[in-house]
């Protein structure tokens, strides 16, 4: 074979491919087109590498492979300024968005959670016909406040991130069929109700409220955040509006995978303040005012961001150029 014909037969190619590894970002069509130059320079450095196996060449074309290779698998990759919009703009302007779904489940469940409460503890046979007198003492006097004290507060919080990151998932995930969010929800406050109405009637409401609120407002909140978006998700195929069945539900679904990364990070605040605040020294109106400044730094942050990001016409769902992208690749 002759080299130097073959390389002047095929370099255009080559620098055509190493062009597009180098472009900052790639259109669908150009996405396309780096997969096939891939595929065609692989077959050259093949017949170089045979037929006439120059190391500087078979090193050039090794070098543009590689840097292909690499683009088109990982053009994607978040870079901290894609991390940063997604914190300061799609996740927030999803929550605001959604604000009614979420904010609304939140009433509705501490409504109930509240009127549960004050059942249980007027009713104190419902008591005795859960829990065992033995099973009410180990509770009160060891169980609960045992709780959060028995691991180590790494492992505590990974332990506790995890839980609280499955339940939320579930809620997301079971939106398409709706009904099993309720049953996960009804299960939740009333495990709430039952503990609660056992400590206030045992003279335990301070350490009750000690413990819990620290965490528990911005856990909960995220947990409901999951159930809202997740009863929105399913409501999408109920009532479309001027989509159709698929699109709405593919447009909520792709917010509800935005919500779902998001509260991956709220989830690892909440889990972080349940294993190294909750349990802490600290005197109980410390540590609920830091769960208050929590929750509080949160509603701030749905309602000054998630507004202003929502304003500028973000909704939570993939940017539009994305879904362009997609389009082309799948023509």
């Amino acid at each position: 074979m002759d080299l130097d014909a073959y390389v002047i037969a095929h370099r255009h190619e080559w620098e055509r491919l190493e062009e597009l590894t180098t472009r900052r970002r790639l259109t669908g069509t150009e996405s396309d087109e780096l997969v096939d130059r891939y595929q065609q320079v692989a077959t050259h450095l093949s017949v170089v590498r045979t037929s006439a196996p120059d190391p500087a060449l078979v090193a050039y074309l090794s070098s543009i492979l590689a840097r292909a290779r690499n683009r088109s698998v990982g053009t994607r990759i978040p870079s901290w300024r894609h991390l940063l919009g997604f914190f300061t703009g799609t996740f927030p302007a999803a929550l605001y968005r959604l604000r009614r779904w979420w904010l609304g489940t939140l009433a509705a469940n501490v409504l109930v959670v509240a009127v549960m409460i004050v059942w249980l503890v007027h009713h104190p046979s419902a008591e005795q016909s859960l829990l065992s007198k033995q099973e009410v003492d180990q509770l009160v006097n060891h169980d609960f406040s045992g709780y959060y004290s028995q691991y180590a507060a790494g492992h505590f919080a990974l332990q506790v991130w995890i839980n609280n990151a499955w339940v939320t998932a579930l809620c997301l995930a079971m939106g398409v069929v709706g009904v099993p969010i309720v049953f996960v929800l009804w299960q939740n406050i009333s495990n709430l109700a039952v503990i609660a109405s056992i400590m206030i009637r045992h003279g335990r409401a301070a350490e009750f409220w000690g413990l819990i609120l620290p965490h528990g407002m911005l856990e909960l909140t995220a947990v409901f955040i999951g159930a809202g978006v997740g009863l929105r998700l399913f409501w999408s195929w109920i009532e479309p509006g001027a989509m159709t069945r698929s699109q709405s539900l593919a447009r909520e679904g792709r917010t509800a995978a935005t919500v779902a990364m998001g509260l991956v990070a709220v989830l690892m605040v909440s889990g972080a303040i349940e294993a190294f605040v909750t349990p802490s020294p600290l005197p109980t109106w410390a540590r609920i005012g830091i769960g208050v400044t929590a929750e509080v730094a949160f509603l701030t942050y749905v309602f000054t961001l998630g507004r202003n990001a929502f304003h500028r016409g973000l909704t939570g769902d993939i940017d539009a150029s994305l879904l362009e992208d997609r389009v082309a690749t799948a023509q």
